[in-house]
């Protein structure tokens, strides 16, 4: 599995559509996970990425959480606000992990506090969770066609072009 660093590198077109419409829409994606019922959830979260990888994190004793918990499979997809996709889209599936390391939270808490204001400082975080990645999706509308651009862990970005 691919960190974010590692996917970037692997699949720079998915990649760089995901940062920016994740940055355009002040961080905001939906998230997928699955309930203990087997249905599926999705959620608005605010991921994070730093020090190369891409870090699921938010409100603890939440719902979002508690699947990733029991079953650590997600899928992420950034805000999409416009039917016509101008702008693109993109998502990116794998599993998460929970890092225990009191001071890459604390690293990520200062960080996080410089950029937002947003104070987690001196806290322990309940879980941190780093996504490993294994496929990824991205698309792109323009010149009177729209680009699929798909990628597998251990395999090259392919483009499927519809007019």
């Amino acid at each position: 599995m691919a960190g974010w660093a590692g996917f970037a590198a692997a699949a720079p077109t998915i990649a760089e559509v995901f940062a920016r419409r994740h940055a355009a829409t002040g961080n905001l994606c939906m998230l997928g996970t699955l309930r203990p019922d087997g249905f599926p959830r999705i959620s608005p979260m605010e991921p994070r990425i730093f020090e190369g990888e891409l870090w699921l994190v938010g409100m603890p004793d939440t719902a979002k959480f508690a699947d990733l918990a029991a079953d650590p499979r997600f899928t992420l997809h950034t805000a999409t606000v416009d039917t016509h996709v101008t702008e693109g889209d993109a998502k990116v599936w794998g599993t998460v992990e929970d890092v225990r390391d009191p001071a890459l939270h604390g690293r990520f808490a200062d960080a996080l506090f410089a950029e937002t204001g947003f104070d987690l400082r001196g806290r322990t975080f309940d879980q941190f969770l780093r996504a490993d990645i294994v496929g990824a999706s991205s698309v792109a509308v323009g010149g009177g066609h729209l680009d699929i651009t798909v990628w597998r862990e251990g395999r090259a970005e392919t483009v499927v072009r519809k007019h």
